[in-house]
């Protein structure tokens, strides 16, 4: 793939004044063969080269059981660990990566020795704690951060936000807040649907910045077409918000064009509501399933909002 405009952690931060664009990745499952996994980086690198993207981003997949009672649509199946998929895979691609950890999958060694041997100027973190406080976990976020602040060389650190969590508690921007307190330098959100979600915690978050006399830190929202109904319930069990009357169209209609059509929408609005607060930004795309018709959905989608960031 040819290399990125924007090289480095640094670059990309930087950037997040006008507006960047990632893309946002799920490693193979572990019983890929290196081949396979070749494979796998090479096509999704392949289908990405007329985007222009800043940044990747791959995601630590954890099995969540303790996230809610209601069965998982889609079965767990463990994943290749993000770093060594990017380290192993990612040879030709230049820009820089924002690889997840799920904190509670590893010991506080395995994540320092990760940290410590990280390409800074290349990799970036972000940290993801329980999804309940049930789940046992082997690191906690609490102690993760402590981690990560006594090590003189780790990747620069970011945090997930979630906008439903705001809608029901209305204290999101403070969380934000504390693991800004913490380190982190940026966020990234759960996936996006709900709009009005998403403005408030945006325009709480930065007003509560401001009235403390902080900088807020850039914040990358995660958009990503539904195909069917069957990632419509993934996305529940996930805990997105999808309004009703989307719900409805997703559906009783065409799912891929009614949740393509809001993704746009949303996307242009969000764009222009973060400018005009003057708050950096990121756009994300993902894909949420392997199907290829929302693979390549995301990357028309990823292509637009290319367009309209400029």
């Amino acid at each position: 793939m040819d290399s990125a405009e924007i090289t480095t952690v640094a670059g990309l931060l930087d950037r997040t004044r006008d507006g960047v664009l990632l893309y946002g990745l799920t490693p193979p499952r572990q019983t890929t063969t290196p081949d396979q996994a070749a494979a796998v980086a090479a096509a999704a690198l392949n289908r990405l080269r007329s985007v222009q993207i800043d940044g990747l981003i791959l995601y630590d997949v954890d099995a969540e059981a303790d996230r809610t009672e209601a069965p998982r649509p889609f079965p767990f199946m463990p994943m290749m660990d993000p770093a060594h998929f990017v380290d192993d895979h990612f040879a030709d691609w230049a820009g820089p990566v924002i690889v997840y950890r799920a904190v509670g999958k590893y010991t506080g060694d395995q994540l320092d020795n990760w940290w410590s041997k990280a390409d800074r100027d290349r990799v970036l973190t972000v940290l993801v704690g329980a999804a309940s406080r049930h789940q046992v976990v082997r690191t906690s976020l609490s102690e993760a951060y402590s981690r990560h602040a006594g090590l003189s060389l780790a990747p620069r650190m970011g945090g997930v936000v979630i906008a439903e969590r705001h809608a029901a508690s209305g204290t999101e921007h403070a969380r934000m807040l504390r693991k800004q307190d913490a380190g982190c330098e940026f966020f990234v959100s759960q996936v996006c649907y709900d709009l009005n979600h998403t403005l408030n915690l945006l325009s709480d978050y930065t007003q509560d910045c401001r009235d403390r006399g902080l900088d807020p830190k850039p914040v990358v929202l995660t958009l990503a077409p539904c195909g069917s109904v069957k990632t419509l319930e993934f996305m529940t069990w996930l805990g997105i918000d999808v309004p009703r009357w989307l719900r409805a169209e997703i559906t009783h209609g065409d799912p891929l064009t009614a949740s393509y059509e809001q993704c746009l929408l949303n996307a242009r609005a969000l764009i222009e509501y973060c400018r005009r607060l003057g708050l950096p930004f990121g756009i994300n795309v993902e894909s949420l399933t392997n199907r290829k018709l929302e693979i390549e959905a995301s990357i028309d989608l990823a292509r637009e909002i290319r367009d309209l960031l400029g």
